[in-house]
């Protein structure tokens, strides 16, 4: 166990505040008290474990993130279950996710208890921050980032981890419902080789314009392909791509090194073989998709992620042609009553995926 020291924030927040923000958390537009941090250096490794109060980071204009965006990050979410108790969904593949992303951009790895422990120091500084309605929860941001400052093209030798929090709603607003997804023709998400398996601001970043187009198209969000492989369907901006069949079969995306390894998207495969459903992981072309809609025998669309958790895509605009789904299907509303009851605290827990974090 590491020691964290705490110093709490000097003037917090008020109850009253807190209680009118937790009425209408929206996404990611309000932040909890404090924050977790600990610093890294070569010579020191990780240390100066603590919680201190959330505000500016203070960084030299040279600092190595800034100029060669040496950083990557996690989103994962705390809920709030009916006996008062916060508990997070699956902490340990988010430790070894990061691990996996820091050591594609040469960051240093970081001990998964000491990331759990870090989520459970916060937590326990702004648990009253944690709304209790349906669909919320505190999404938990750890994040690390090169601090060193110098210009040149080589590994920083000073990095910041860091956890701040924030209480969410319904990532899309309002109550679920199909969105409309844009396919991205001119842009592409990554390469082999590449940086798309990992979880690093710049893949964010490069999906900003394609998401721009997409609203401008009257779309949620846009779809990326592999235009090496017939332009097999990849993932959307921020969501891994699941397809229901007619036989019992549920296809998404294989991993290729291209897409990322969502937590959600393996849960989702988890408890869709656990309902006998015949998972298939493998390259799905969007003619594919096109034509298993035209002939029945893809039945139901969704995108999944920590943020929306599961959503039903209702329709896929390619251009000037329109490929539309059933919208929330038999499959899609049970796969995601189960998840969410399973987060929530209201369904069994078979896998062990909980971890109370207060």
């Amino acid at each position: 166990m590491t020691d964290f020291t705490v110093e709490a924030h000097h003037n917090p927040t008020s109850a009253e505040r807190i209680a009118q923000i937790l009425q209408d958390p929206g996404f990611g537009t309000h932040f909890t008290d404090h924050t977790a941090v600990i610093d890294w250096t070569a010579e020191a490794g990780w240390h100066n474990h603590r919680v201190e109060a959330y505000g500016p980071i203070s960084m030299d204009p040279a600092a190595a993130v800034l100029h060669y965006a040496q950083e990557v990050f996690e989103g994962m979410k705390a809920y709030r279950h009916d006996d008062g108790s916060i508990y997070t969904f699956r902490p340990h593949a988010n430790a070894a996710r990061m691990n996996r992303s820091a050591q594609r951009m040469a960051l240093p790895q970081l001990d998964e208890q000491v990331f759990i422990q870090s989520l459970e120091q916060l937590v326990a500084a702004d648990k009253q921050w944690v709304p209790d309605g349906e669909g919320e929860a505190l999404y938990l941001r750890p994040f690390m980032f090169a601090t060193e400052a110098f210009l040149g093209v080589r590994p920083a030798k000073e990095i910041s981890y860091r956890v701040i929090a924030s209480p969410a709603g319904n990532y899309f607003g309002g109550e679920l419902k199909p969105v409309r997804i844009w396919v991205s023709r001119e842009f592409n998400r990554s390469a082999p080789g590449g940086t798309g398996a990992a979880k690093t601001g710049g893949n964010y970043a490069g999906s900003l314009l394609p998401q721009q187009q997409a609203a401008e198209q009257g779309c949620d969000q846009v779809l990326f392909l592999d235009p090496l492989h017939d332009n097999a369907i990849e993932e959307l901006g921020g969501m891994n791509v699941f397809l229901v069949t007619n036989d019992g079969r549920l296809l998404t995306p294989a991993l290729t090194g291209t897409i990322l390894e969502g937590i959600t998207r393996s849960s989702v495969i988890q408890l869709a073989q656990d309902r006998g459903l015949t998972v298939e992981e493998r390259r799905i072309t969007l003619q594919e998709w096109e034509r298993g809609v035209d002939e029945g025998t893809i039945t139901e669309v969704f995108a999944c992620g920590t943020a929306a958790v599961i959503t039903p895509i209702g329709e896929l605009v390619d251009g000037e042609k329109t490929i539309a789904s059933t919208g929330t299907g038999e499959v899609t509303q049970a796969i995601r009553d189960e998840l969410l009851g399973i987060q929530t605290g209201t369904v069994e827990d078979r896998h062990g995926w909980l971890h109370r974090l207060a």
